[in-house]
């Protein structure tokens, strides 16, 4: 039985929060574990050294993402190259996996364009901060690839648990039902909306079974398990591209999960949850428990893990250094980019900016 042939309310694992084996392990190499694991190391340490960078006003508004590395990772492991992704605003982890540079994300909360640059070959949309705003374009974009028959190629879609309660989850989704566009919507149900709480969203009780009133396989997983995540999406990719007899392309996973730290480096999480909650799920942290079982097969050790150590601390300092000494865009950028042309009211905004930057001088934009 194929893993999403199961009950939405039926939660798929593989390892149980100790990192000890109570499903089905898929069928990947010790390389591609390990690569997991490093993945997962190097999206928590650059997660904290950007919120760092917000305190230390070397960096605008910041989204993190610690505790859903195994939801990043284990899911844009199982992309093909040829695949596509569409994150929303907090998948620098999975982003990072698909090809683009941490400089590049940097640069992207830094205030630079230059961060929406993608690498050439790499298939990645840029981040959409808008709340569900990317679903119809991840439809939109399968129903191409469907319509113009690429039958190898799937588009992965990345939300939040509050992106359910909003107009473009539904029709991005019956979409994708109605057509049967290969798709996999990949619901990151990490419990806040912000501050409103999983309870709060809906009355159903899973965000799995949504994908019922649509027409389309819905599959929880347990979100901090990275290894349950892989086999649930790489499933999910291989029935978009190659449906079995009766089998619809579309599939929305709901990967049940907590983010650790703020909504964003805006937000005070401490004044609408409590420290239990928030130790409760850091019991469940998905690094030390893929790290627990990669020791107990004998695919890490000590040393594995100190030289994974210092790779990771490297690699983010380099790039680091790389988004900081780029040099600054000029303010008047911020008006080229939202059209092709400027419109007359863009055009009478940069107008209007730029006769008081003339009048006051940057530096009257920088007074408290």
């Amino acid at each position: 039985m194929s893993v999403l042939q199961r009950d939405p309310q039926d939660q798929v694992r593989v390892l149980d929060e100790d990192g000890t084996v109570v499903g089905e392990v898929p069928d990947v190499d010790d390389e591609t574990l390990v690569d997991m694991y490093r993945y997962m190391r190097l999206a928590r340490h650059f997660d904290t050294r950007a919120v760092s960078l917000q305190r230390q006003g070397r960096m605008g508004t910041y989204p993190p993402l610690s505790g859903q590395e195994g939801a990043q990772i284990g899911s844009a492991l199982a992309l093909d190259e040829q695949d596509w992704m569409v994150p929303s605003y907090r998948e620098h982890g999975a982003s990072l996996l698909r090809g683009l540079p941490l400089k590049q994300t940097l640069l992207y909360w830094m205030g630079h364009e230059k961060g929406n640059e993608m690498p050439e070959g790499v298939n990645l949309f840029p981040p959409a901060v808008p709340i569900a705003s990317q679903i119809p374009h991840a439809t939109g974009a399968a129903w191409a690839k469907k319509l113009r028959g690429d039958d190898d190629t799937a588009v992965i879609c990345y939300f939040g648990d509050g992106a359910t309660s909003e107009g473009d989850f539904h029709e991005g989704l019956n979409f994708a039902g109605v057509f049967d566009t290969p798709n996999v919507f990949f619901c990151n149900n990490n419990q806040w909306a912000i501050s409103v709480p999983r309870e709060r969203q809906t009355a159903a009780e899973t965000l799995a079974q949504k994908a019922t009133a649509y027409g389309i396989d819905g599959v929880q997983v347990d979100g901090m398990d990275p290894l349950a995540v892989y086999a649930v999406t790489k499933a999910a990719l291989d029935k978009a591209k190659n449906p079995g007899e009766g089998e619809g392309r579309p599939t929305l996973i709901e990967a049940v999960q907590y983010r650790f730290g703020a909504h964003t480096t805006a937000d005070d999480p401490t004044v609408y949850r409590d420290d239990d909650e928030v130790e409760k799920w850091k019991a469940k942290d998905p690094i030390p428990r893929l790290e627990s079982f990669l020791r107990e097969t004998g695919r890490i050790d000590d040393e594995t893990v100190e030289s994974i150590e210092e790779d990771v601390k490297q690699r983010v300092a380099d790039a680091i250094e790389a988004a900081e000494s780029d040099p600054r865009p000029d303010p008047s950028e911020m008006f080229n980019y939202a059209y092709a042309e400027r419109t007359p009211e863009i055009q009478a905004q940069y107008e209007e900016f730029e006769a008081l930057r003339e009048k006051f001088g940057d530096e009257g934009f920088l007074r408290e």
